[in-house]
């Protein structure tokens, strides 16, 4: 048998796929703890790392390694033993390739939360086993939802303080699964744990034996994402057009970005928003060679047969399945400034790779994401703040509902004179 080569091994890592997860939960829950001990029995860190974590926890006068600083990156999160900002982890297992968000549990750090879940195929909320379904646990389950992230895996943690009792896991399966039943979330698993100890993070434990199925990694590597993304309708919005202007490529134009939804394959008719016109697909190129067929999310390069003038912002569809172009746009908004939106302000709108300018015509309704119930008659937003508006673009924007598609029914508005991010939304038609 020939020796695998070390370019064979680094295409094999390029071509495996990719998980994202959020972490959340209420303070104190374990969420940093948790992931320190996926990156650590994983054998996912580096010695260096683990000896400034070693050096860390003899200075705070800890009899063991405190695995959440390996999250906790900020001066003031090591300070305080909490998460405050969201902090990216990546590792991978031969399986699978992994993106961790680690998003704070406190109330005022909300917003953070629906920054990290934004783009995660699951979501994995922490639950002490001896306090409980509360109110941040269903908050949290509430923006997984609102979001849209179709998988949901809750992880019943610090099993050791409750002497790893089945009662008690089963007392917060049936709590939350009560809270659930509100939600539309169409995949959700528990796994009794204890992070501290490593108990059904990484490998099975031995104190519960009564559990009988899969530990969190392997639910990780084994749970089903490929349908997570929409296959049905195609949608590409351009990000770049390509004109090499070298002999070699002296006619090439391509047209570059990131599929949205669909599949794409060449010869395929498809119709250029906002012109209209229509054309057929002559190649789909990407890292030097050409494909026979692209799908969501991958990034590529389309060549078309007609010579037709496109350029960034501009969607390619199908002649027959177009997204709702429209000025006027409701969205569940997430306010992420300080400052909350002042009466006619004017914001940028970022739609894909398309941008305009918008005012936000009436705030509909706020929700109180504790109780899941609207506030009528308050149109003050304020920051972390999820409210039911209706926007106002000056120019129409090739929309889809974001239960369809969570790449084409979310925006984000920007403060014109600061530059800052004021707001997430998700798009309701």
């Amino acid at each position: 048998m020939s020796e695998v080569t070390q370019e064979q091994k680094e295409n094999s890592y390029l071509d495996m796929q990719l998980l994202r997860f959020t972490t959340a939960g209420s303070v104190d829950d374990g969420k940093s703890t948790l992931i320190g001990r996926l990156l650590f029995d994983s054998k996912s860190i580096f010695e260096d790392q683990l000896e400034s974590v070693e050096t860390s926890s003899s200075k705070r006068g800890l009899d063991h390694v405190d695995l959440a600083l390996l999250t906790d990156g900020l001066k003031d999160e090591r300070e305080q033993g909490i998460t405050i900002d969201v902090a990216y982890r990546y590792f991978a297992t031969p399986k699978r390739k992994f993106i961790i968000a680690d998003t704070p549990g406190h109330i005022q750090y909300t917003r953070n939360m629906v920054t990290g879940a934004s783009t995660a195929n699951l979501a994995l909320i922490l639950v002490d086993a001896r306090k409980g379904v509360i109110e941040q646990t269903c908050r949290h389950a509430f923006i997984a939802s609102l979001l849209q992230i179709p998988h949901l895996l809750v992880c019943v943690n610090k099993m050791d303080l409750v002497e790893y009792s089945e009662e008690a896991y089963d007392k917060v399966v049936k709590q939350f699964e009560d809270f659930a039943a509100k939600l539309e979330v169409p995949d959700i698993r528990f796994v009794p744990i204890s992070a501290l100890h490593g108990d059904n993070v990484v490998n099975r434990s031995e104190n519960m034996e009564w559990y009988n199925g899969e530990t969190l990694l392997h639910t990780l590597e084994t749970i089903h994402i490929s349908s997570d993304q929409d296959h049905v309708n195609v949608r590409f919005p351009v990000q770049t057009v390509i004109r090499p202007h070298n002999d070699k490529y002296h006619d090439y134009r391509g047209y570059a970005g990131r599929i949205a939804g669909g599949i794409l394959k060449p010869g395929d008719d498809v119709t250029v928003l906002p012109s209209g016109f229509n054309s057929k697909i002559k190649s789909i190129d990407t890292m030097g060679e050409s494909l026979q067929e692209a799908f969501a999310p991958m990034s590529v390069t389309l060549t078309l047969e007609d010579d037709i003038d496109i350029s960034r912002g501009d969607m390619i569809v199908r002649p027959n399945n177009q997204p709702t172009s429209t000025q006027d746009i409701d969205v569940m908004l997430c306010w992420l400034n300080n400052k909350g939106p002042q009466p006619r302000a004017k914001y940028i709108l970022q739609h894909t790779s398309n941008e305009s300018r918008c005012m936000i015509r009436e705030v509909l309704y706020k929700v109180d994401i504790n109780t899941l119930h609207r506030i009528e008659n308050d149109d003050q937003l304020e920051m972390n703040d999820i409210a039911r508006v209706r926007l106002r673009s000056t120019k129409p924007l090739f929309i889809d509902d974001y239960n369809e598609n969570r790449n084409t029914g979310s925006l984000i508005l920007i403060d014109e004179a600061t530059n800052e991010t004021v707001a997430a939304g998700m798009i309701k038609s």
